[in-house]
Order: C-alpha cells, then structure tokens, then sequence
C-alpha cells in the first residue's frame, strides 16, 4: 500500500477476494486510495488499460486468485496490445498450501506471462517493495504494457524493514539522431507523394500537433492502423484517411500511388487475413520513427529507421524538411478530397434517412448534431465505425479512444476509466449489442460510483461483424458456400438492454424511432448521471 501511495496511485480498480483480504482491509487507513469496484475482474482491468491512456498514470488493478485472473486476462491481452502501463495484483494461497493444491490456487505467474511485460510473485516480504518499484519502471519503459505481480497471503501478512520506495526520476526520451533526421527529411523533400501512417504512441506521446505540422509542411495524407486506441489527427484535417485495410494486399491498394512512406509510433501491421507480398508498393522508400528500439524494423524491412521522443522527433522533421513548394497544391487536393469525402458521407446518411431499423450513417449524423464540443468518445461500435469516424467530429488526442487487441467488451469498460481519469468532460460511449454483453455489469460500476457517461448501444440483434468475416472467408478461401449466418444472431429471446441497465441502477430508454433520438440523447447529456439509450439499428443486409 505504501508503494501505490509513493508511486502516485489513486485509484485501485478490482474485485475483491478472499486472498486480497490484506489489501481490502488496509483500504481503511490508506483514504487516499479510492477503490474502483467491479462485478467482474475483466471490467476492472478494461478500466484500467482505458484510465492509464486517457490521464496519462500508471494504472493498478487487483484481481482474485487463479479464477479472477483468468477472467481477466482476456481484457490483459487488450492492454498489451495496448502498450497501456497497468499494475495487475493477484492474491495467491498461503504458499504452505502450495504442494497441497488448495482451492483457487494455481500458478498465477505462468498464466500471466503471456500477456505481460513481466510476470512476477514475491517469496517474501522483503522483496515487495523491490518488485513493486521495479514494476513500475518496466510497465512504463517503452512500449508500456501490463506487469503481472502474485501476492500470496502469507506473505503480505509478513514483517519486513525494507520500505517502500519513491519511484527514480528516469528522463527515458531519446533525443533522435541528426544524421537519421537529415536521412529522412532529404527523402520526404523529394517524394512527389508523400505518406504518414500514424500508430497509437502518436496520441499517448501527446505528439499530435507536431503530426499535423509535419503532415501540412510535406502535403501528407495521413492513415492509421485498423484497430487503434487514439486517434492521431482530428478526424475533419484535411490530411486525415482513417484506418487501413485488414491485410497486406489491401494496405498496398490504398497507398498505391505513394513514393514514400513514413511509419510513425505503431506496430505496422495487425493483420486480419493473410495476403502474400509487402503492404507497400515496389517504388515506395519506408522510413520508421519509434520511441522503442524493440519496433523499429521488427515486421517490416525499411529504408530509414529513427528511434526518438516522437514530439520532438516530429518537430525535428519538420525544421528540416524546411519549406517545400509543392506541398501547397497537395494540401489543397487533400481539402478537396475531404470535402467531397463529407459530401458523400452526407449523401449516404440521406439516402438512409428514412429507413427503419435506423442506418448507421443516420445514427452517427443524428450524434454529430447534439453532441458536447469537448466530448470524448469511446468507440466499440465495430461494423459502424466508418459512420463513426466520417461523422463525427473528433478532436484527435484525448478526444477519442477505441479498442487494441480485437477482443470485444472494451467500451463499455474502458469508458469507465476514461471517465474517472477525465470527470470534468462529457463521455459518450458507442458498443454494439455483442460488445455490450462482454461487460454489462460495466454499468452497476456506473452508478454505483456516479459517472456520468452516455451509453449508446447499437441494438442490430446480431454479431453482425462476424456476418461480414464469413462472407470475407468464403470469399478468400473459395468456400463455395451460401449457409446461413449460424450462431450469430442474438434474438430468441432478444436482448432487453433497458431492463438490463435499470436493474444496474441506470436509467434506459429504447429508441425506435430514429427521429426521437436526438431528444433522446439530449436528454442523456443534460442528465447528469449515466444514461443508456438502446437504439435499434438496420442488421446485415
């Protein structure tokens, strides 16, 4: 407790368990600690993973024995995935009872390595305090990701003199090489199509106005990774594409006619289906620019690679390109494009307007037009994120936060920890109805610690995205089938996301009508306390 106090923590996200008797029954005389409360160990750690990127900490979480740590582990690979620096505790048995195998106890650091930086249990009190700092400094050397630490009971419940330490100040950025700045820079100065493929550590290196600049200096458009927690540029610049394909054939299609591309802080790429040959095309040179010598180069060959802070690396490249002429007449087609890009997407939501279930473009142009100007949005929204992402008007860094990994349940949970690190701003959170079952009890932990959040569930009835995989399947693999959509469909009986929210302690209202929704939604905003609207929506044609 005195090394959570001492490395800045605040907040404890969990489920509380026998073996975590200790820490529950300390909470007491440690009243700086505020303990977040979950119905279910995945809630708790999505929370976390969302609270360490939306305030910037390290987040810790403690979970409950072998079990507990296993229903978490779903939401600690999204963390990974995530490079979110997170603390997770189990309690362990009694280690005296370890040959005779007690009940809930299993080895909880050989099931955590997986999907940790480091996984790790103490032997006896002495070391706590050393783990502990030492948890702290590799959670968050980059990439940040998850540590794992086991606290047997019997251990925690020993005496030691070795006390709890303050973290060392560690000044960890890299100031980029001059030599690789002039390298790359002389390579954007003479691309004729210059393109920036921006990854996650752009929004959690708060490197986004020196994206923009560097973008606007060299006439870039920028695109992002398909599964992406941040979005590097708000979403009207004119520069901004949105997320690549699924696969390397599809990545290569859209950045055809480029000459140069610059790889910015990510991990390029997460494909979903296999294609054969690089995603670049043959003429295109590659630089990378990472804060971690351990991504540079690592799936991808390239020409140029640069480790440095990414704000500083980005404003270096900037001075150095200098001025370009041409990059005007690019910035210029790049506003034309975006403009037509908004009329199309108008045009789409028109042409939807009156159907019923609801179109995902009405949807999201409907929220366009009544959500807050400082919003942050949490998006799970799956097979309506494009709607999302061409509608809405999202502010870049800070203002957005989806889903790394592909596990689904990440919304409705991490918007609690958005909203807990970010309380004086408005959360509006966007999930599926497949999502929102994953962390339904995300909405007890709503009302029970008072967060106003905006819940916005997309009721289609179906794993809809899944539909659209099969096709995608029978279609790369020639499977020569046209079966039904089998186990996909979520009627029978159909989900009541109203009576599930309102016997968590949430007031719900379903929305039929898209025409009510704007009131709806106002409604919500002006409420004050978390609100969840079910809004039925148009399924898979």
């Amino acid at each position: 407790m005195d090394s959570l106090v001492a490395h800045g923590v605040e907040k404890i996200f969990g489920n509380p368990g026998t073996t975590e008797s200790p820490l529950i029954d300390s909470l007491a005389d440690y009243p700086q600690l505020q303990y977040i409360t979950a119905l279910h160990e995945g809630v708790a750690v999505g929370a976390a993973s969302h609270y360490a990127q939306a305030s910037g900490k390290t987040a810790a979480v403690s979970l409950h024995a072998a079990p507990g740590l296993g229903n978490g582990i779903g939401m600690m690979y999204g963390a990974l995935k995530a490079n979110s620096p997170i603390i997770v505790t189990a309690g362990q048995q009694d280690t005296r009872m370890r040959l005779g195998e007690p009940a809930l106890g299993h080895d909880l650091v050989a099931m955590a390595a997986p999907v940790t930086k480091w996984s790790v249990q103490p032997e006896s009190a002495d070391e706590i305090a050393h783990i502990m700092r030492r948890a702290w400094k590799i959670a968050n050397d980059a990439p940040a990701g998850p540590v794992f630490i086991g606290l047997p009971i019997d251990v925690l419940e020993q005496e030691t003199d070795v006390a709890a330490t303050a973290p060392s100040r560690l000044f960890a950025n890299t100031r980029p090489d001059p030599e690789g700045i002039a390298a790359i820079a002389a390579m954007l100065a003479k691309t004729r199509r210059p393109v920036i493929i921006a990854g996650d550590d752009v929004g959690r290196s708060r490197a986004q106005d020196e994206l923009v600049a560097l973008a606007e200096a060299i006439g870039a458009e920028v695109w992002h990774e398909l599964l992406h927690m941040h979005a590097p540029l708000p979403g009207r610049h004119a520069s901004a594409r949105g997320p690549l394909p699924a696969d390397a054939a599809g990545i290569r299609k859209a950045l055809a006619d480029a000459d140069a591309v610059l790889l910015v802080g990510g991990v390029f790429f997460e494909d979903v289906w296999y294609a054969a040959g690089s995603p670049f095309p043959d003429a295109a040179l590659v630089a990378q620019v990472e804060e971690s010598p351990v991504l540079l180069a690592h799936k991808q060959a390239i020409d140029i690679g640069l480790i440095g802070h990414l704000p500083v690396a980005l404003a270096m490249l900037r001075d150095a390109v200098g001025e370009i002429p041409e990059a005007a007449d690019r910035n210029a087609q790049l506003r034309a494009r975006k403009d037509a890009d908004n009329a199309a997407q108008r045009d789409r939501a028109a042409r939807g307007w009156d159907r019923r279930p609801a179109s995902m473009a009405r949807v999201m142009a409907e929220i366009a037009q009544v959500m807050p100007p400082d919003i942050i949005v949490v998006d799970e929204s799956i097979t309506a994120s494009i709607d999302l992402a061409r509608s809405l008007p999202i502010s870049g860094t800070g203002g957005y936060y989806g889903a790394r990994g592909g596990g689904i349940g990440q919304g409705l949970a991490g918007a609690l920890g958005v909203k807990i690190a970010q309380p004086d701003r408005p959360v509006l959170a966007i999930s599926g109805d497949g999502s929102a079952m994953y962390s339904i009890q995300s909405l007890w932990t709503a009302a029970h610690h008072d967060l106003h959040i905006v819940y916005v569930i997309l009721a289609n009835r179906e794993y809809r995205v899944l539909k659209h995989n099969l096709d995608f399947y029978r279609q790369r693999f020639e499977a020569g089938s046209n079966h039904p959509y089998a186990a996909m469909d979520l009627n029978g009986p159909a989900l009541d996301f109203v009576h599930l929210a309102q016997g968590m302690g949430v007031s719900a209202v379903r929305v039929e009508d898209p025409d009510a929704l704007g009131d709806a939604l106002r409604r919500a905003f002006d409420s004050g306390k978390p609100y969840l609207i079910e809004l039925a929506v148009e399924g898979k044609p």
